[in-house]
Order: structure tokens, then sequence, then C-alpha cells
């Protein structure tokens, strides 16, 4: 069996509101992406940060009864509750906004760190980041 990681391409369909979809295309286009590379981006950039926060690789696909019993773990169960109080409504916007707020500046501050210790570097005439060879 083979251990390279398949490169096949497929398409994946989500809906978001329309608002969404357009600071989406609009962020892309800020950063010279595609809007369905940004999404990738964006995906994986968060999964990794949960698993940051959760202590795992996002690549260990191993289900536990934990994570069954905490969907995104305990942290991200923590600040929804934080986020919620008995006198508020909250809507399901107003939660992804309130568990995400800070995932721009850190994905920005790893970027940061990776290019300064010479691991990533920003290729401007293809739009993006790219692991710089050991």
């Amino acid at each position: 069996m083979s251990t390279e990681p398949d490169t096949d391409r497929t398409s994946v369909k989500t809906y978001v509101p329309t608002y969404q979809k357009e600071e989406w295309s609009r962020h892309a286009e800020d950063l010279g992406m595609s809007r369905s590379e940004f999404v990738r981006t964006m995906v994986q950039a968060g999964r990794r940060g949960f698993a940051d926060d959760l202590g795992s690789d996002p690549a260990d696909n191993e289900e536990t009864a934990d994570q069954d019993a905490h969907p995104g773990g305990e942290d991200l169960e923590d600040r929804v509750l934080e986020v919620l109080d008995e006198t508020t409504v909250r809507s399901w916007e107003e939660l992804r906004e309130a568990v995400t707020e800070n995932l721009e500046e850190r994905l920005d501050a790893v970027l940061e760190d990776l290019q300064g210790r010479g691991r990533v570097r920003y290729r401007g005439r293809d739009g993006g980041y790219v692991l710089v060879d050991e």
C-alpha cells in the first residue's frame, strides 16, 4: 500500500449567508487568493488552531468517547458557555464570531513567526505562502 497522500481534487459544498460569502470573497481578494483557496486555507488553519488548543494532531482521525462528548473540545465548550448567559439570547453568527474572533490574529502571528524562522515565505508571484526547503 502506498504511503503517498491522495492528491486528487474533489468538490465540497457549503451553504452560508450571502453576506458571509461576500465577506470571504473580499478577504480572499485582499490576500490575492481564489475564494476556494481562501476557504480551504482557513478551514485547515482552523483545524490546526483547534488541534493546538486541544493538544492533538488534526490529522489524527481516531475518535474517542471524550471527543464525541465534547465536539471541538472542552475549550470550545467552555468558550460557548462563557459567551452565553441566562439573560441574553445569542444567534449562531454571534456565537461563531465569539469563538473565532482571534483566528486571523493567531494565523498572522504564526505566519510571521514561521517567516522569521525561515520555515515559510510569501511568494508574491504565486499569491501565497510556501514551505522553505530545509
